[in-house]
């Protein structure tokens, strides 16, 4: 077999596609809004380590789909750019002293030459990078708009906060009980942040998942970061307080008569007032005990409860009974009210604490499911010890006791919501700054859009200073300013935004990158907008894809945007595992390095290979020696295309056949991006056409077409040596008949009593009588028919026979 020269020819045609801008996409109005399309990869973070084997997976599938689709008569969109603010390139800027532009720079570089050796069919005329001036103007704009909103607010709250990194960081970038960058374990610190009011948008970010093609298990993950539930807030009389009162949420106001005792946040604000002098002491020791925890280990189910008790009593609106307000951390000012009415029968947080502090349990709902001898019964039931309610069925309690409060006026219909909103500002340097300015006399003034972007000054030093303020406080120059109102004195912003802000709308700015006047234009986004596919990783599933929705709805209400959502359709590739079954990681030291692969393989037999190890969707291992049989499939395409070819009118009808059957698998399973299928179909029918001496253009080009979607650079050498000037990716993809490509035969299962026995092949159309003939005839069945009547015979043409018989 032929080697195929893979080292010249892949460099080749990457000049080509280079030199000829032969993907460059553009909003022609010839193609209707049905034939465009929009397809997306998740840009990467330039890291320093550059691309492992597992980055291109993606990348891949959706380059192999974008030119099947262009090849289909589709206008396609497909860019490229770089999420490049971040903490990586910063913290190896403290380390170096080497400026982050620098080292992102670099790093942007060496991404984007690992990834064109891989052939992909990006527009890089549209590449974005979050880090450039020209595009976090545009950042900074959108902040302006959330700003004018009532969306961005400034507040002093306890936040998660790395002691390593230095930093605040929002819910979602803490992964038990420690920051998801670093690994450090997060404390509570409260500082000065800015927040963006995602909670505003908490019920459309909930409502708009329905209609969305996205994983299951996705939505499922924003639905319940999301938490929506229906209650009521209740009112409870402090005793010697006549005018405060505590409001708690609850979903269950069934059980009220068995609240025997509340909790609240460490935070809340009448903490203070109601702790009695006796409690003070140990009531402030627990408050700051409590500051150091994450909001996540302070809910940890699995740790043993604490509390101090305040001193003060509430009045059960129900039964007027007189119970303890205790302090507790697995309370949070975040959720609800920051209170709790404490049902210990039928609560397992409020359970524990009962049974830690010997606090009074009370069972007012009773049922199978359990007894509060020994656990709290959660299920519902029906009502006991609770007056005039006894007897009630839950369902009906629940009606019939909110009613009651109603009348009273100790009650009101909530919704609750699990969201909180989002800590935006993070107090580091390599990010964008925030424009904002704090004026003495007119407060928080938004810089003026025409004075945007507000450039990140130099620094000389990048380190953070752990006290909550950013290296750029330290720029005496550059924080001192005027006021946009006033002109008096002024000081800018110096807390930068966290580096989801630049990946919340990058897919907009890919439709306009150059564009000096707007983010984009409303022509363009009515071209291409929506999303039509957005591949990536499951890591993304709350934090970018939430944040993204968020701002593309405030956009939307702006009328800046033509659509409620961005992503259409969204998949989530698997992890692509080390050899060893692991993640791949540098500390597990089996990253395997797509450079030494492409050096040794091909970047086409890469491609092929990642594409070929199992369902896009699934995560598989990684193993170097399956290259060895691509390797095999594309050198015989290559011998294939070292044939003469000779002019025929008449290919055999079985060679036909299988060639109308695999253009119709191909097209199908690669429309689906079930492209291992694909491949298999075309090893199946490059091998037949290997065993030929000669080949015609009618069984040949057909397979060249379709097999330069997933090798590229093989596809592209094949068509030019068979007379072709124009790139492959010009050519129209093949069409199947599909009278020629329907199955002749069919396989015909056998059973007996709806169990397999027997099978045989039978042509298509065959008759029902024949079937049932051929069946009965088989030696095998007439050994499962011996000494049994055949009561009734079922058959499905095309499928099966079922015999069913009973004992004589």
């Amino acid at each position: 077999m032929v080697k195929y020269p893979f080292e010249a020819i892949e460099s080749k045609w990457q000049r080509y596609w280079e030199e000829n801008k032969t993907f460059r996409a553009e909003e022609d109005g010839a193609f209707p809004k049905e034939k465009r399309r929009y397809v997306l990869d998740m840009f990467p973070y330039p890291s320093s380590q550059g691309l492992h084997v597992g980055h291109p997976e993606g990348y891949t599938a959706t380059d192999i789909y974008c030119r099947y689709l262009r090849m289909s008569g589709f206008n396609v969109l497909h860019p490229m750019g770089f999420d490049a603010f971040g903490l990586p390139a910063e913290n190896y800027a403290i380390k170096t002293g080497t400026h982050p532009a620098i080292t992102t720079e670099a790093n942007c570089e060496k991404f984007r030459t690992q990834i064109k050796r891989l052939g992909f069919s990006y527009d890089w005329d549209r590449e974005v990078n979050t880090s450039h001036e020209e595009y976090y103007k545009w950042t900074q704009w959108i902040f302006l708009q959330l700003f004018k909103k009532g969306l961005a607010y400034e507040a002093e709250s306890p936040i998660n906060w790395c002691p390593s990194c230095k930093t605040g960081l929002a819910n979602e970038e803490v992964k038990d009980g420690c920051c998801e960058r670093c690994g450090t374990k997060v404390i509570r610190k409260r500082i000065r942040q800015w927040i963006l009011k995602i909670t505003a948008y908490a019920e459309r970010l909930l409502e708009d998942l329905e209609a969305l093609d996205w994983p299951e298990p996705v939505k499922l993950m924003q639905r319940n970061w999301i938490g929506r539930s229906e209650g009521a807030n209740v009112f409870f009389q402090l005793d010697g307080y006549p005018e405060e009162s505590l409001e708690i949420y609850t979903t269950r106001p069934d059980t009220l008569f068995g609240a025997t005792y509340m909790v609240l946040a460490p935070e809340h604000p009448l903490v203070e007032k109601i702790t009695s002098p006796e409690q003070k002491a140990a009531v402030d020791a627990y408050i700051d005990a409590a500051a150091k925890k994450s909001d996540l280990e302070r809910t940890d189910l699995a740790k043993t409860k604490t509390g101090v008790w305040s001193g003060a009593y509430a009045i059960n609106p129900v039964n007027k009974a007189k119970i303890p307000v205790w302090i507790a951390d697995y309370v949070l000012i975040s959720y609800g009210t920051g209170a709790i009415m404490a049902v210990p029968a039928h609560d397992e947080r409020d359970w524990e604490f009962a049974r830690i502090f010997n606090l009074p349990i009370t069972q007012v709902v009773a049922g199978e499911a359990g007894n509060t001898q020994n656990s709290p019964l959660i299920s519902e039931g029906f009502v006991i010890n609770s007056g005039e309610f006894n007897g009630l069925a839950t369902a009906e309690a629940k009606v019939k006791i909110t009613e009651w409060l109603e009348a009273q006026g100790i009650r009101k219909k909530a919704v609750n919501y699990k969201l909180r909103d989002w800590i935006f500002s993070r107090q580091r340097y390599w990010g964008e700054p925030i424009p904002i300015v704090h004026c003495k006399k007119c407060g928080k003034v938004p810089l003026p859009e025409s004075e945007l972007p507000l450039k990140l000054p130099r620094v000389e030093s990048y380190a953070p200073s752990g006290t909550g303020e950013s290296p750029l406080a330290k720029i005496d120059d550059w924080v001192n300013t005027t006021c946009p109102c006033c002109a008096g004195p002024a000081r800018r912003e110096t807390n930068t935004m966290p580096q989801w802000a630049g990946s919340c709308w990058y897919y907009l700015r890919y439709l306009d990158p150059h564009n000096n006047a707007a983010f984009a234009s409303q022509d363009k986004i009515n071209y291409w907008m929506p999303v039509d596919l957005y591949v990536g990783g499951t890591e993304h599933a709350v934090l970018h894809l939430l944040y993204s929705r968020f701002w593309h709805k405030v956009l939307y209400d702006y009328g800046l945007v033509n659509t409620k959502e961005p992503f259409k359709r969204l998949v989530n590739q698997g992890m692509i595992l080390g050899e060893d079954n692991q993640k791949m990681s540098k500390s597990r030291g089996n990253v395997i390095n797509p450079d030494d692969i492409i050096n040794e393989y091909g970047a086409d037999a890469m491609r092929v290979y990642e594409m070929f190890m199992g369902p896009l969707e699934v995560s598989k291992p990684w193993i170097t020696a399956g290259l060895v049989g691509i390797q095999r499939f594309l050198e015989r395409l290559w011998s294939i295309g070292e044939k003469e070819i000779v002019n025929s009118l008449n290919p055999p009808p079985s060679l036909l056949r299988l060639l109308h059957k695999t253009i119709k698998k191909v097209s199908e399973d690669t429309d689906k991006l079930n492209f291992n299928t694909a491949i298999s179909a075309m090893m199946i029918y490059s091998s037949e056409l290997a065993k030929l001496e000669t080949l015609t253009r009618e069984i040949w080009e057909p397979l060249v077409i379709m097999v330069s979607a997933y090798t590229p650079h093989l596809g592209e050498e094949l068509w030019e040596k068979l007379g072709h000037r124009e790139s492959i990716s010009k050519a129209r993809w093949p069409s199947f008949d599909p009278m020629i490509a329907a199955d002749q035969e069919a396989t015909i299962v056998i059973q007996i009593n709806g169990k397999i026995r027997d099978k045989f092949q039978a042509s298509v159309g065959t008759s029902k009588e024949e079937l049932e003939k051929t069946a009965r005839a088989s030696e095998v069945i007439q050994k499962w028919l011996e000494g049994k009547n055949i009561t009734k015979i079922i058959t499905v043409p095309g499928k099966l026979v079922n015999i069913v018989v009973s004992p004589i």
